[in-house]
């Protein structure tokens, strides 16, 4: 709220109740809308939270909902009909600008408007999804933020042998469907003769598939998993924490909604932060911004989340430094 005090504001806030009629209807017709597409069900508490933050920081830029902002939530679930339905949903209301979350819902929306714009808060890997030219200059309808550089997946296996220095062999879930699956394998792939493990990859098609392969992986010693990051993950996160749990494989994990959720370690973005950082791009595109000359960003803030409950399922002592380290413990 730089340039005003808390008081001015709230000050302002009141005054907005005593403009004359004429002015109000004036800003009436102004009305601006912004869409939110989200591939999460409406209870998901991670996602409440970061949309109260980008609700937040738009009434911080000076938006007032239902004043002089429409805003219309759609709840996707991770379904790829239901997300298509909902992106055709929004396009066809030609709001001033789409708030999309995740490759699968930004890529549905770019398949039905190449005219609205699309602010992301996280995609892995926007130039190679095709999305846009380049981050520098994105050159369509659609900027926003990288959930993060696919060095960071190096990171995971680290973090891995750090919580059990015993794994000597890791099952990397990955989505194939996105090129963000390959390039996050790639790079752990790359790591891990230094770190003497050995990687293997499991495709997340469908739950059969992630079950068998999780449990064949499970039946030699020395095992651990690395889930990297995608839209498959958090459809399946349920089932691949209660077989990480059945198997007793400890497990590295690229958003902390999948530790609170039971997982035991995850280092990622802070996503809530993204949103914040999205707020931005969607007020300077009410504001007359053009999505093609906005840069898409890297993100500024990572979490690094332990789970000590699962920790001690698995009978593993968390390294103090990395205790000390840590931006959230859930006990």
């Amino acid at each position: 709220m730089s340039g005003m005090g808390r008081r001015e504001f709230v000050a302002l806030l009141g005054s907005a109740a005593a403009w004359p009629l004429g002015a109000r209807a004036q800003q009436r017709e102004r009305m601006r809308r912004i869409g939110i597409l989200l591939p999460a069900a409406a209870d998901d508490l991670d996602f409440q939270a970061r949309v109260g933050a980008f609700l937040q920081e738009l009434a911080l830029s000076g938006w007032s909902i239902g004043r002089d902002v429409r805003i219309d939530t759609r709840w996707a679930t991770f379904n790829a009909d239901e997300i298509r339905r909902h992106a055709a949903e929004l396009a066809a209301l030609a709001p001033d600008v789409i708030l999309a979350f995740g490759a699968s819902t930004v890529g549905a929306l770019l398949k039905v408007t190449r005219n609205v714009p699309v602010v992301f808060p996280a995609v892995v890997d926007p130039v190679g999804a095709g999305f846009i030219d380049s981050l520098a200059r994105p050159g369509g309808n659609a900027t926003g933020f990288t959930s993060y550089e696919y060095s960071l997946a190096a990171k995971w296996l680290e973090l891995l042998k750090q919580i059990a220095p015993g794994v000597t062999r890791a099952a990397v879930l990955r989505d194939l469907t996105t090129p963000s699956g390959t390039g996050q394998f790639g790079v752990i792939q790359a790591a891990a003769p230094s770190l003497r493990v050995e990687v293997s990859p499991v495709n997340m098609r469908d739950t059969s598939e992630i079950e068998r392969a999780v449990a064949t992986f499970a039946r030699s010693p020395d095992g651990g998993l690395i889930v990297s990051g995608s839209g498959s993950a958090l459809l399946h996160r349920d089932l691949i924490i209660a077989l990480a749990a059945r198997h007793r494989l400890p497990a590295v994990y690229f958003d902390r909604s999948l530790v609170a959720a039971g997982g035991l370690v995850s280092y990622g973005p802070d996503f809530v932060d993204q949103f914040r950082r999205a707020a931005g791009y969607v007020d300077r595109i009410l504001r007359g911004a053009n999505p093609a000359d906005l840069p898409v960003q890297a993100p500024t803030k990572f979490e690094l989340v332990i789970n000590l409950k699962t920790a001690k399922a698995l009978g593993l002592e968390v390294p103090p430094t990395m205790l000390a380290r840590a931006d959230e413990v859930i006990e």
